[in-house]
């Protein structure tokens, strides 16, 4: 029988419109993705710090012209703001305070609703469980700087582009794209034992998200595939689309 998390620990997420003259221009030259090319579907995204590591792990559409919906954890969402707000202090743009966003799973896929009838823990635990199933991982405060985007197989997932200029991490991003590959990257696992929490480390092996699953629990884990071999984890698998190596296709 599946265990269900307190509902305290369930994960919880905001969302912040981002409108004006200057929002397409702005966003960017900060995100891992081409926002010319969004659309009203939320696609996964990020923006890095210098060092090319996640920063804030988002969702994002064009909800209409100069103005996109952006969706992150709540614990994240203050310092989100005070980033654009930091960054965007030339631009011509407006944020919006951020307001509740309930996850749920509509159409088999994970995705997020303002409807109240999807504000429930059954909602949110039928969420985590198709995101770790789908690669959909969630940055939260603790992992926040943790993760290089794609060793989280990011740009296999449509949230990266490697022609769009310039953002921030960008060089270092590129760099490690075209000359080198990460030698540690996402992996989909069961486990025994207590439910361990995201960012910590299961000896060389750091956990991304997870929830208690029958006897244990299932997880999104960064992993290089040797040390998951010599672990007791059991690999499940992801999406074909994240299946394949990391590396740039030759």
């Amino acid at each position: 029988m599946t265990q269900s998390p307190n509902p305290s620990a369930l994960p919880q997420f905001s969302q912040l419109t981002i409108q004006g003259e200057d929002a397409e221009k702005f966003l960017q030259g900060q995100l891992t993705c081409d926002v010319t090319k969004l659309g009203l579907s939320y696609q996964a995204a990020a923006i890095c710090n210098l060092k090319g590591r996640i920063e804030f792990g988002i969702w994002i559409k064009k909800q209409a012209e100069k103005h996109y919906d952006v969706v992150i954890s709540s614990d994240c969402a203050d310092a989100l703001q005070a980033h654009l707000k930091k960054f965007g202090a030339f631009s011509k743009f407006d944020t919006s305070a951020p307001a509740t966003i309930y996850p749920c799973v509509l159409a088999d896929a994970p995705t997020f609703s303002h409807k109240d009838d999807h504000n429930t823990a059954k909602d949110t635990e039928a969420w985590m469980a198709c995101s770790i199933a789908t690669g959909n991982y969630w940055i939260v405060a603790a992992t926040q700087g943790e993760f290089q985007p794609q060793e989280l197989r990011l740009h296999q997932s449509g949230g990266m582009d490697y022609d769009k200029g310039c953002y921030l991490g960008q060089e270092v991003i590129a760099r490690i794209y075209f000359k080198s590959a990460p030698k540690a990257f996402l992996h989909y696992i069961k486990g025994t034992g207590a439910l361990p929490a995201a960012g910590d480390k299961l000896d060389k092996i750091q956990v991304v998200n997870a929830m208690e699953n029958d006897n244990g629990f299932i997880a999104l884990i960064v992993a290089r595939p040797e040390h998951l071999a010599e672990s007791d984890l059991n690999i499940l698998d992801l999406p074909a689309a994240l299946q394949v190596d990391v590396a740039r296709p030759k």
